[in-house]
């Protein structure tokens, strides 16, 4: 019996929030309020090159070949704080980061508060010239819901770029 109740205490505490993941998430996500109106465009897929002085970041959406009855997934993307731009569907956008540690965060846009709080987390260290591909995936749908942005391969984020569309974004006014 003890043991059964310390597994139960210890199940239920691992799964309490953490205070420094929530305040994580909110320093690298953008203000609730903002939504995002997005479109694909077809005709672009070439890989550009950063400004100089800055890194260039690339952020492909992977939902796979589900057919959208009633519409696609539209993930916000933001950067240390800012939301940058928005992918629909299977799309890529890219922004320009500044060199120095940086913080992703992936956001569901949504009406249901429960997908709306659906956020993935990723840090990394952006170097002047180069170029940096994330990549957004939904793990458990219709269950559990986990969403990932990871970081990927340059000659996986090229292969994407070629073959999606490009995200355009703008916020909802």
């Amino acid at each position: 019996m003890r043991t059964a109740l310390a597994l139960i205490l210890f199940t239920m505490s691992a799964f309490a929030q953490d205070p420094s993941a929530v305040s994580a998430a909110q320093a690298a996500c953008g203000p609730k309020n903002v939504k995002f109106d997005v479109k694909d465009d077809d005709s672009q897929h070439a890989v550009g090159q950063p400004e100089a002085g800055k890194a260039l970041v690339y952020v492909i959406q992977d939902i796979g070949s589900v057919n959208c009855i009633g519409g696609c997934i539209t993930t916000r993307i933001a950067l240390d704080g800012a939301w940058v731009g928005a992918n629909h569907h299977n799309s890529y956008f890219s922004f320009a980061a500044d060199p120095g540690e940086r913080h992703l965060c992936a956001n569901w846009q949504s009406h249901f508060t429960r997908m709306s709080r659906v956020v993935g987390l990723a840090h990394f260290t952006a170097e002047a010239g180069k170029v940096y591909y994330f990549r957004t995936r939904a793990l458990g749908v219709g269950g559990p819901t986990f969403f990932d942005i990871e970081p990927i391969d340059s000659d996986q984020g090229k292969l994407f770029v070629a073959s999606i569309p490009l995200s355009i974004s703008h916020p909802k006014k």
